[in-house]
Order: C-alpha cells, then sequence, then structure tokens
C-alpha cells in the first residue's frame, strides 16, 4: 500500500495545531470566535498554495460537527455540486470545501446560491486568485471573505521541526536538517512544497550513511527537475513578478520575454491583462493617464477576442506600459490616506462642509461658511476641507519623473 505523502501525513487535525494563520486562528481572532459562537458562516478563502485553505476548512467542519465534502472546481462541476445539495437536503446541514473555486464560471457558481442563502450547505471556497474578480458578486456577498497569508521563516520552521519530530517514517530514517536556508527559499511561502522538497531529499538519501539535508543538496535536486511553467504553482508568481518589475523598470525587451514565458505556458489572458491594469494606475499613474485607458481597453479585447489573436494585443500595451514615464505619487497618496483613516479613524467632519437639507439641520449649523469655489475668481477659495485635527496635512506628493522610460542605448 502506498504511503500518503509527507505533507498529508503531518497535516494537523485542530486549530491548535495549525502552523501560520495566527491572524485568524488566534484567541479572540476571527474563526476562534465564530467557532466560540457555534456558528460557521460561508467562507472564501483567499491565498497563495500551500498556506493551509484546505486543512483549516476541514479543522472547521470538524470543530462545528458537520460532514466535509471535497470538491475540486479543477474536475467537478453544476453536477457534483447538485447532488450534494440534494445529500444535504436529505441528510442534513453538510460542509462543502470548493478548492479552485475561481475555475467555476459564472452559471456554476450561481448553481450555490440557493443552497448557501438557505444554509443547506456551509461553503468554504478557495481562491489564489483575487475573489472580487473570480467570485460572482451575488455569491461573495453571501460569504465571508479571509486572507491567508503565505508561510514565514518562523512558521515554515515550525512546520519543519513537527515533520522531523511527529512523522514516523522520518524519524526512522535518522534524517538530519543541517541547513534550511533552500528549503525555506524555493518553497516560496508554500508548506507544502517545502514538506515535499524535505520528503524528496529523504528519498534521495535513503541508501546514505549520512542523512543529512543540506543547501547544496536541495539545489542539487531541484537542478534535475524539469523546469516547466505551473500556473497554480511558484513559476505563476514569480514570472508573473518578473513581467511587472520590467515593465516597473522601463525594459520592454525584458518584459515581452516574460510575456512570452506565460503565453507559452498556457496562463490566462485576463490575469496577465488585469495586472496590467493595475500595474498602469500604481507604477504609471499621473504620469500618463491614458495608460491606464490603454490597459482597460486591453484587458477587454484580450475578453473578446482570445488567443491566439490577443498575444498582438498584449503585446502593444506592454511595450506602451514599459516605456511610459512612470509615477507612484496616488498610489502612495491614496496608502497614506488609508494610515491617516487607521490613525484617526472617526473624525467629525467640520461643520462647514457638511450637508443640511433639513430645517434642523441648517439650525445646528451644518453647512454654515461654506463658501461655494465658483463664486470667487478662478472658481477657487481658499477653505478648510480637513478635519481640524488634520489641518495642513499633506497627502499627495507629486512626483518627479516626467521622462519616457528608456534603456539606456
Amino acid at each position: 500500500m502506498l504511503k500518503a505523502p509527507l505533507a498529508e501525513r503531518v497535516r494537523p487535525s485542530g486549530l491548535s495545531e495549525m502552523v501560520g494563520q495566527e491572524h485568524l486562528t488566534g484567541e479572540g481572532k476571527p474563526l476562534q470566535k465564530m467557532l466560540a459562537g457555534g456558528m460557521l458562516p460561508s467562507l472564501i478563502f483567499w491565498g497563495p498554495p500551500g498556506v493551509g485553505k484546505t486543512t483549516l476548512a476541514r479543522i472547521l467542519a470538524d470543530e462545528i460537527g458537520l460532514p466535509f465534502v471535497h470538491l475540486s472546481a479543477i474536475s467537478a462541476g453544476v453536477k457534483e455540486v447538485r447532488e450534494v445539495i440534494e445529500r444535504a437536503g436529505m441528510e442534513g446541514k453538510i460542509t462543502l470545501f470548493l478548492d479552485e473555486i475561481h475555475r467555476f464560471n459564472k452559471s456554476q457558481q450561481d448553481a450555490l446560491l440557493g443552497a448557501v442563502e438557505s444554509g443547506k450547505i456551509t461553503l468554504i471556497g478557495a481562491t489564489t486568485e483575487n475573489p472580487s474578480f473570480e467570485v460572482n458578486r451575488a455569491l461573495l456577498s453571501r460569504c465571508q471573505v479571509l486572507v491567508l497569508r503565505e508561510h514565514t521563516v518562523e512558521s515554515l520552521t515550525r512546520m519543519l521541526e513537527n515533520a522531523l519530530e511527529s512523522d514516523a517514517d522520518l524519524k526512522e530514517t535518522g534524517l538530519r536538517v543541517l541547513e534550511k536556508e533552500a528549503l525555506f527559499l524555493h518553497s516560496g511561502g508554500d508548506g507544502r512544497k517545502m514538506l515535499n522538497l524535505l520528503e524528496m531529499a529523504a528519498l534521495f538519501l535513503a541508501e546514505e550513511k549520512e542523512k543529512v539535508v543540506t543547501n547544496a543538496l536541495i539545489e542539487s535536486l531541484l537542478e534535475k527537475r524539469i523546469a516547466a511553467y505551473d500556473k497554480s504553482g511558484e513559476q505563476h508568481y514569480d514570472i508573473i513578478s518578473a513581467f511587472i518589475k520590467s515593465m516597473r523598470g522601463s525594459d520592454a525587451d525584458a518584459a515581452l520575454y516574460w510575456l512570452a514565458r506565460m503565453l507559452s505556458g498556457g496562463e490566462d489572458i485576463q490575469f496577465i491583462a488585469r495586472r496590467m491594469l493595475i500595474f498602469a494606475a500604481e507604477d504609471i499613474g499621473l504620469a500618463n493617464p491614458n495608460a491606464l485607458l490603454l490597459a482597460q481597453t486591453c484587458f477587454q479585447s484580450c475578453s473578446v477576442i482570445g488567443m491566439p489573436e490577443a498575444r498582438i494585443i498584449l503585446s502593444q500595451t506592454v511595450v506602451y506600459l514599459a516605456l511610459s514615464p512612470k509615477s507612484n505619487s496616488a498610489y502612495r497618496a491614496i496608502g497614506k490616506a488609508m494610515e491617516l483613516v487607521g490613525q484617526n479613524p472617526d473624525l467629525p467632519v467640520p461643520f462647514h462642509l457638511r450637508n443640511a437639507p433639513t430645517q434642523l439641520m441648517k439650525n445646528l449649523n451644518y453647512g454654515k461658511g461654506y463658501l461655494y469655489p465658483h463664486d470667487f475668481e478662478g472658481n477657487w477659495v481658499s477653505q478648510q476641507y480637513m478635519p481640524d485635527a488634520l489641518t495642513g496635512t499633506r497627502i499627495f506628493e507629486p512626483g518627479k519623473n516626467d521622462k519616457v522610460g528608456k534603456k539606456e542605448a
């Protein structure tokens, strides 16, 4: 009988055993509060691979004592979903964990709405993609979105130590980890990937007298693996990162290379176009506002045309974005504004800026003293618009780069 992979053998069985995601599972945090109340709403787990989405879903179902059904949107469809809903109608409420929920199209996601709304099922959807884009608004409004974070070095260390101490097979081999850096580096915050690398090393060292894991060993094992573009794995994140950073650095050649890598690997063209939309606003911004319009047109055109012709539209937009002048002033400004709101969440609106639709409000001085800018020369008048406590605070700082980005000749 084949043994389960190491990641499965050491999978936590309770919240107290979970490593990472303490911002959700810790004392007084959202999931603890939900369980303490004896009720679990439908949830969407959003986070990168290998951070515990499936594990957490299983633990939550066990904690509230509901049957757990695991479906993957890669292989399941409306038929399988309806079978689960029918079972819930006959046997009682079920927790349905739908992995890769973003792979369901609109009609497939719609099949879940009635059962989620009525409470027949508690849905826990898992996605590596932004649910705002990939999950229907109607379904999203019926679920609470929880963001899972990639593992830190600290949580990977705890996971590694736990595997070495608790897994009987590893203990029997006498495996020792002398160096951890390569394990952590190549896992990319993915706990499952780190454990898979550890198990690969254990198998490689099975016949060796000294069973010691080093950085050099991990590097040599990885060199022997065939390079491939994994749309849901580390390369997905690494290559899109290289793509964005090449455009940010105004290197059109490199950006086109990474674009071609993604297209050759079968990456979703809407995912690429969507990231370009974000880039146009974040990195080009007010230095060239037309970049956002072109990126939006690119996104819409790719949706209509599809591959292989969409590659031409993507290429044109990539070159334009890479060679546009850059400014992240708007990006920095909203970040600073959000920080200010976090520090001062309830500052009152100055009375002269308040709306006064009723006589009572007018009697309370709402709107009193407001200066209408169009009544003044140049349609401008000096006036306080910030809350009193923030008077004089500067949020927006204009960028200084007004040149088209170019590589040195």
